[in-house]
């Protein structure tokens, strides 16, 4: 065989192999797709503390709990936040809300917080978490937020580990 003869023999090998593998190659890609035995509890776990979260969102103790060491989260203006800082600024309003109101930490906002269009994913060991967060103050609109976090079990418990908050924008008046 010539030189030539093995070289186009190799190229059409490697074109038969990369053809093939464009073909059959997406069906080798491990892609996220939630389990399908995956058990539910996982996915009620997650949903109880997020309305457990929203319910008890001035304690620091819950924040302490509800965020992991090493969470990264990024509020809407695209500001990163870590452990620290979310729990550095609870502390700096808590001696103000006890001064005030004898409270162990600020409260939520009088109209309070909601979670709706809730949707939690598990893929393995990893809870991915959608959903509107809708904040109530008495006599002014609402302000909702799309939030998604994504909760690992850490120490036998679900814990944030990525968040990542975008404000609705308010609806323009119908006309």
């Amino acid at each position: 065989m010539t030189t030539d003869e093995a070289c186009r023999r190799r190229l059409m090998t490697s074109a038969v192999i990369l053809v093939a593998l464009l073909v059959v190659g997406p069906g080798f890609a491990q892609t996220a797709r939630p389990a399908t035995s995956a058990p539910r509890d996982a996915q009620a776990e997650v949903t109880a503390l997020l309305h457990e979260f929203l319910a008890k969102v001035g304690s620091l103790a819950m924040h302490q709990r509800f965020w992991a060491d090493d969470v990264i989260y990024v509020s809407n203006p695209g500001v990163v936040r870590t452990k620290a800082d979310i729990l550095k600024g609870m502390k700096a309003e808590e001696p103000a809300a006890r001064a005030g109101t004898g409270a162990a930490a600020p409260a939520a906002p009088a109209g309070g917080y909601s979670a709706e269009d809730v949707v939690v994913r598990q893929f393995g060991e990893t809870v991915v978490l959608n959903f509107r967060l809708v904040q109530r103050t008495p006599g002014q609109p609402d302000t909702s937020f799309r939030n998604s976090g994504v909760f690992v079990p850490r120490g036998g418990r679900w814990q944030v580990v990525s968040w990542q908050a975008t404000r609705v924008a308010p609806m323009p008046p119908k006309q």
